[in-house]
């Protein structure tokens, strides 16, 4: 069976996407540190949360890349 793969163009958006939501994860773990208002912490949390399962999605989606292969 062939295994699908992503092509190289794929591959560096991929990459930019990941790397973008890495920066947004950290930027929401250190001001949901800094912010004093609760229902804003419990929002930045649910953002912290959903950006650490797009980051494992992407992950699996870049090791799919021909470049790694």
């Amino acid at each position: 069976m062939n295994k699908e793969t992503l092509a190289f163009h794929e591959t560096v958006d991929t990459h930019e996407i990941l790397n973008f939501k890495t920066v947004c994860l950290l930027r929401s773990k250190l001001i949901q540190g800094l912010c004093f208002d609760n229902e804003l912490k419990k929002l930045m949390e649910k953002d912290v949360q959903q950006s650490i399962q797009d980051i494992h999605e992407l992950i699996s989606l870049y090791q799919q890349s021909q470049i790694l292969h």
